[in-house]
């Protein structure tokens, strides 16, 4: 059943989401990219071409070879831990 405050959550989600890709929209204008459609935007960023062998958009141990910042992070603390 839907309520009011479900309704109300249901709107501000709808327009966080909106917002969102509105920002991220203008920001891709800004620096040249061509916007189709701003609801490319609604759940990834600007910049994320999406293709996981771009070097920027991939995984660092797969593209070079070097660890993630999670496990450098994860090593980091076990090392302090000790």
């Amino acid at each position: 059943m839907s309520d009011d405050y479900s309704k109300l959550r249901h709107s501000k989600r709808r327009l966080k989401t909106q917002t969102h890709a509105k920002k991220q929209s203008k920001i891709a204008k800004a620096y040249g990219v061509i916007v189709d459609s701003i609801h490319r935007f609604a759940k990834k960023h600007w910049a994320d071409c999406g293709n996981s062998d771009c070097s920027l958009c991939g995984n660092p141990r797969k593209i070079w070879g070097e660890k993630t910042i999670q496990e450098k992070r994860n090593e980091q603390r076990d090392r302090t831990e000790r």
